[in-house]
């Protein structure tokens, strides 16, 4: 597998995107579903890594200044096909390393309290984050769950 900076121009990406976006809508009410759209992750504050086996896409993350020390983790996401095979654990530990020698003490993140999310928390737990009030522009919100991880 080979993790790479990504354009998000790629129409495998784009597709991903889309579906991460259909399932948080799907799973979440309205107005708690925080993940980015295509432009949100192109801002000059997002940088956006895929994970590759030859030509096929396993997944996506991407990391979003929130202040010089502080980022927050976007759009995890792993294609169906990929799921349970360490591709999440390897692109969050990526965007970690890379938080790091960036600088940033801390990264956060906001995923939803479904049942849906569920294996997000174990994810996010085994790498160390623990549950945290709200940060950023986020409010207490019940389809909301907060996570940071101090680096």
């Amino acid at each position: 597998m080979r993790i790479e900076v990504d354009d998000l121009s790629r129409p495998q990406v784009r597709a991903l995107l889309t579906e991460h976006l259909a399932d948080m809508h799907a799973t979440s009410p309205a107005e708690s579903v925080h993940a980015l759209d295509l432009s949100g992750l192109r801002g000059p504050d997002v940088s956006v890594w895929t994970a590759w086996e030859a030509q096929v896409l396993l997944g996506i993350a991407a990391l979003k200044e929130l202040s010089p020390d502080h980022a927050e983790l976007k759009s995890m996401r792993t294609t169906e096909a990929a799921r349970g095979q360490g591709v999440a654990s390897r692109l969050l530990g990526h965007a970690l390393d890379n938080a790091r020698r960036r600088g940033f003490a801390k990264v956060s993140l906001e995923t939803g309290t479904q049942d849906y999310f569920a294996a997000a928390h174990r994810l996010y737990a085994r790498h160390g984050f623990v549950e945290c009030p709200p940060f950023g522009d986020y409010v207490l919100d019940p389809s909301s769950t907060f996570f940071s991880l101090s680096l």
